[in-house]
């Protein structure tokens, strides 16, 4: 028994007949909505984030301080302990210097490159941070190491999100008053002082 023995039933249609509406057709735009649930530390974390806080878990078995938090260490393979305030203020661990968009649709001529990075929290251990973004600094002075400082946004306009922090800004370094330097009349002096100072040694020989 093969298929192509039997007869098939149904209407064969060509892409004409739709053009010309000789078959009936139907339309519509889906209005379709999604839902994430956040779960208690990422719940916990957000709602910080619209107070202008960021929080961490603490795991007591390791001693790690988690970021962004969990409710379970996957190191210790247990729950974590307690919840642990951390600083807006960090260091770049890594960056990017994107001349194209989230669609990989190139940037115009006069908009400026975005410049994502990932931000170890200080008060979080070693190696834990956020991925974000850089502003207030050009492309050509980020530096991995360079302490940041996050900016936030005004708090009538926070939401609850990771946009609550609009971007990381450099924390301006610590300004150095460079040495005076000695004018002319000066070094004359310092090398006529030299100069007799060879000169008695040579003297005592």
């Amino acid at each position: 028994m093969k298929l192509e023995d039997f007869e098939l039933g149904g209407t064969n249609l060509k892409s004409s007949d739709f053009k010309q509406g000789t078959v009936l057709t139907t339309e519509w735009e889906p209005d379709l909505k999604y839902a994430w649930d956040n779960g208690v530390a990422i719940g916990r974390y957000l709602a910080e984030l619209k107070e202008g806080r960021i929080i961490a878990r603490a795991c007591h078995s390791c001693k790690r301080i988690m970021l962004p938090p969990r409710m379970f260490c996957e190191l210790c393979f247990r729950p974590t302990d307690e919840w642990f305030y951390v600083q807006d203020t960090g260091t770049v661990n890594t960056f990017s210097i994107a001349r194209v968009n989230w669609d990989a649709s190139r940037r115009g001529p006069d908009e400026p490159a975005l410049l994502p990075a990932v931000i170890e929290i200080d008060g979080a251990s070693k190696g834990m941070g956020i991925l974000h973004m850089l502003g207030e600094v050009e492309p050509e002075e980020i530096r991995i190491g360079m302490k940041v400082r996050a900016v936030w946004k005004k708090p009538g306009e926070r939401t609850g999100a990771i946009t609550d922090i609009l971007y990381f800004k450099p924390i301006a370094p610590a300004r150095h008053t460079p040495p005076a330097k000695a004018s002319a009349g000066a070094k004359k002096k310092v090398k006529t002082k030299a100069r007799s100072k060879a000169g008695a040694a040579r003297g005592k020989r």
